[in-house]
């Protein structure tokens, strides 16, 4: 089985937008974004997409955090503040866990703790535990 930072080492698209792993846990992980330039859209505030992309790099992280291989099959976001400076921060926690079905409950804040977003997930496990790569 692949060590719980490896999922993430391996996501370029996280990486290309500067998300940082902080903390992963049976179940859990944490993310940060430093708000820059290209996370901004026309109103000059965070781009829904960047925040969405945060938010489900800690729900993917935590959701392959058993070693067993998950997808999602539905996410949904609530944005309940804006913001345009700063750090952001995207904590994932399990919510329930069955051999195929799994849920998630993600919550974006700013470097203040303010709530930025609400995001929900499920994913689809496949049941087969992953074998460590090898190079």
């Amino acid at each position: 089985m692949e060590n719980n930072t490896e999922f993430f080492d391996s996501d370029a698209f996280a990486r290309h937008t500067g998300i940082v792993l902080l903390e992963v846990s049976t179940g859990r992980a944490k993310v940060k974004m430093e708000i820059c330039d290209t996370h901004r859209n026309s109103h000059q505030t965070v781009h829904g997409g960047a925040i969405f992309t945060l938010a489900d790099t800690a729900f993917a992280i935590a959701s392959n955090s058993h070693g067993v291989p998950a997808a999602a099959i539905n996410a949904s976001i609530w944005y309940v503040k804006a913001t345009a400076f700063g750090t952001l921060y995207a904590e994932a926690e399990e919510v329930s866990l069955t051999p195929r079905l799994a849920t998630y409950a993600i919550t974006v804040t700013d470097q203040d703790g303010e709530k930025i977003a609400l995001f929900q997930g499920m994913v689809y496990r496949n049941g087969q535990r992953r074998e460590a790569r090898h190079e």
